[in-house]
This record gives structure tokens, sequence and C-alpha cells, in this order.
């Protein structure tokens, strides 16, 4: 990978503060022509407020930012950075919901007018879409709300490198693979290589440090709101890139001799998908982490939210730890604390009434486990970084009774610390009797399962144990033509 060395914006010193907490600190970073640069820290660090500064949708406090060596932080506004070729695809999509993929198209494209602008907007949306995500299903008159989370960030990423009469100098890319499938991910990154090979630059955050590593020129790492190193991609191994975040890197556990939990005992779940045309079902047993694989957008969210649906219907303990936290997780009006405790209220009753030291205790307890970084848990769950608002849905989750945790891909935008520690938790969790049934869209993640069921079109293409996965058999499965 060549990197050039003209810079394109350069940030020096920048500072930011949200009340009491010191949000950045005496930043320094800049971005190049002809680079990709990655931004990499644990959940917290400073990542996306170091970028809404950088994309105009924040202010910093302190600093410079510079452009063509000129500081234009003074008065510096989204559409002054648009005006130098900056676009973001933020963690948190901004599409709306209720408006056509053309529609969202033209609200960033305000050359796009005149009669017949819905047919030209169709037209520059689709023809970004193909060439980033080649057979993307997607159609310019689809509502996003119809479309599932995937589809969406497909759709805001393609939008992002969609212009007209106007200049594109700089792309970030928040955390954009957290909804997309290996295949999907892999198109995306490979666009990304093309666009700064032919003198673009886009700034990566992302968690997935293999990513990271094959795809970035140079890799910045942040802690505590500071930039504490920065060096070629090269110059990092998948260890000393966990080491350079405060992270202990642990090795690779040893190979564990696979023991099923499947016995004479009833599954705890044993439920056939709506699509499915034969008589395969779904089965977890107590105890059990079965996995969910695929394609996205396969059916597996689908056939969790029925899943969830029905053992509510019938009054049984169930939680659900949602991938697309800002739709089916946190309540955004609500405190840290209120949005921990909700699934456990009858636990914390005093009487009639809420008892709210024990409701204190429990936020308190979970903040610690899960490491949520915040001062004060009365504040807005809308106040956490979108990694921290994900560990606030775990701690959810996890601290109610519910014998049965589903979980919809939650790992989005979780750094690879607290991802350790969360997979250790529910293997504890686990170990107790209670049973997970977890989707992901990390393959790497199957690792941590009993048992995999692979979806594909809304049916199980493939059932299988721990023993007998594979990247490639999941893959072969993913693709295949027939129902096993």
């Amino acid at each position: 990978m060549t990197v050039s060395q003209a810079s394109l914006v350069d940030l020096k010193g920048v500072g930011k503060r949200f009340g009491a907490v010191r949000a950045l600190n005496d930043v320094d970073l800049n971005c190049r022509a002809g680079e990709c640069l990655g931004l990499i820290g644990h959940n917290g660090a400073g990542k996306s407020t170091l970028m809404h500064i950088l994309a105009g949708t924040l202010r910093a406090d302190t600093g410079s930012l510079l452009m063509g060596g000129v500081d234009v932080r003074s008065g510096y506004s989204v559409q002054v950075a648009r005006q130098h070729g900056i676009r973001c695809v933020f963690q948190e999509l901004s599409l709306c919901p209720n408006l056509t993929v053309a529609e969202n198209t033209r609200l960033m494209c305000p050359g796009l007018r005149g009669f017949g602008w819905r047919r030209k907007a169709g037209a520059l949306i689709m023809a970004s879409l193909n060439s980033i995500f080649p057979g993307h299903g997607i159609n310019p008159a689809d509502v996003v709300a119809d479309l599932p989370i995937g589809q969406r960030q497909m759709v805001e990423i393609a939008r992002a490198f969609t212009c007209v009469d106007e200049s594109l100098a700089l792309v970030i890319l928040d955390e954009p693979t957290s909804s997309l499938d290996a295949r999907v991910a892999e198109q995306l990154l490979g666009h990304v290589r093309r666009y700064v090979e032919g003198g673009g630059c886009v700034v990566l955050i992302s968690h997935i440090l293999g990513e990271m590593l094959a795809t970035c020129d140079r890799i910045a790492v942040m802690s505590d709101g500071c930039v504490v190193e920065v060096r070629a991609a090269s110059a990092f191994t998948h260890a000393s890139l966990v080491a350079s975040m405060g992270t202990v890197a642990k090795p690779q556990d040893e190979q564990q001799v696979f023991v099923s939990k499947r016995d004479s005992q009833a599954p705890v779940v044993n439920q056939r998908p709506a699509r499915q045309q034969n008589g395969q079902t779904v089965a977890a047993w107590a105890g059990e982490i079965v996995g969910l694989a695929g394609l996205a957008g396969q059916g597996q969210s689908q056939w969790l939210v029925q899943l969830l649906r029905e053992r509510i219907g019938a009054g049984q303990r169930v939680a659900l730890v949602a991938g697309d936290r800002q739709t089916d997780g946190v309540f955004s009006l609500w405190s840290i604390a209120q949005n921990i405790t909700i699934s456990s209220l009858a636990a914390l009753k005093r009487g009639v009434l809420i008892d709210p030291q024990a409701e204190q205790a429990m936020a308190t307890t979970w903040q610690q486990r899960m490491a949520i970084r915040t001062p004060d848990m009365n504040q807005p769950i809308t106040s956490l970084s979108g990694g921290n608002q994900q560990k606030a849905l775990f701690a959810r989750a996890l601290g109610s009774d519910s014998d049965l945790i589903l979980m919809d891909d939650p790992m989005r935008g979780v750094d690879v610390g607290t991802k350790r520690e969360v997979y250790a938790i529910i293997k504890e969790e686990a170990a107790r009797g209670r049973t997970f049934i977890w989707y992901t869209t990390e393959l790497e993640e199957l690792d941590h399962c009993d048992h995999i069921y692979v979806f594909r079109a809304g049916q199980v293409v493939a059932d299988m144990a721990r023993d007998q996965l594979s990247e490639a058999q999941i893959l072969r499965s993913s693709f295949q033509e027939e129902v096993a």
C-alpha cells in the first residue's frame, strides 16, 4: 500500500468537553490523500466525537482544524465540511425511515432538483450501490423502514459516495461493517482500497482488527480522548494492536474437547422457522449457546423475533439483546440506569413501589461488570457512545431473571476488550444453565457456540455441532441451492 504525503486535513490540539466529561484532550491527527487511515480504540475513547468534529456536526472547544494550511475551526459546519469534500457515515444511521431510498439520496444531494429528480436520484444511488455492493437487491423505490439494517447500512454508505456538482475528497466510515455479513463487508473494503488508490481518503473506524490491518495504510490508536499511537498498519500485528489499546493480548484458548449438552432432557427451544419447507427445527438445550449463521438478511433476525413473541405470549421469561439498538434497544429518553433495570422491575419492588436504592445498586453492579464508561448512571443513555449503549443492553438482558437470552447480532460497535469480557460472561451464565441463541455476522464468534444452524432464504440449510464447524462449511451452506 502506498501512502501519499498530501495532507487534506490537520487536526492540532483539538479538545472537547461535555460538561464534566473530557471527550477529547489535545488531539493531533492528519488525514492524507491516497490513504486509508484507521482509527481504533475502546468504546468511549473519543473516536466518534473526533469524527463528528471533522464532519462539522460538533465544534471543537480548543485547537485548530487546518485545511490547506488555513484554520477553519471558527465557523466550521456541515456545509463547510461538504464544501471541502468531506462526507461521514456515522455508526448511528441517519436515513429517514419514512422516505424511499431515492428520496433519502435527494436529502444529501441538493443538486438534484427539477422535473424527474426522483428518477435521477434513483439512478445515482443505484450506480453507487452497484459499484460498491454488486447483487445488493435494493430498489430506489424501497421505503427505508422496510429494509433490514444491513441494507440500510449499505444505502447510507453508497449515499456518502454519491456526488452531484460536488467534490469528494474524504469519507469517514464509522463502524461501516457492523451490520454487514462477511461477503458484503469484503465488497465494501475492496471499494475502499480502490477509492484511496484513486487519490481519495477514507477514515475507517472499526473494532474488527483483521479488516483494519488488511485495509488501512496507517492506524491511529485512541485512549481516553487522546491519540496515543500512530503507525503504519504494516508495523502492527494483531497482538500489538490490541496491546496499544491498553488490552492485554491473551493467547488463544487451547483446543478443548467438545462435549455436547444435548441429552435425554427436553430442549428449551425446538421450533421450526416459519418459511421452513421441511421438518428441520432450531433446537437449544439448557446451558447451550446456539449460533445462527449465514449471510445477513436470510431470516435469522425474523426467527428470533418470532420466538420472542411466542415466548412472551406464553408468559415465559425471555430477554433480547438487539443489534439495531436505536430501533429495538434503547429507551432514548431514559437514563442509563433505567435502561438497564427495566427488565428487572419485579425484583426491585419494595411493596408496590420500585426501591430506588436497589435500582441504583443493580445499575452500578452492571456498570462495573460491563465496564460502561460514564461518570453518572443517571445521565441519558444517549450520552453514551454506541458501544457503551450496546453494553447497557447486554446488562439489561443478563441482569434479568430470564432463562433464555436471544442475541440479534449484538456486538455492533463493541471493542475487542469488551467482546472478550462479554464472551466470558455468556459462557459463565450458560454454565449456570441459561440458554443463549446468538445470531452473528462475525464468523469467529461462532467458535463460542455449542451448536450452529445456517440460514438461507428463511430456512435452516445446515445443522452442525461445534466440532464440525468450519468457515468453508458455513460459506458452502450459505450459498447452496438446495435446502438440506
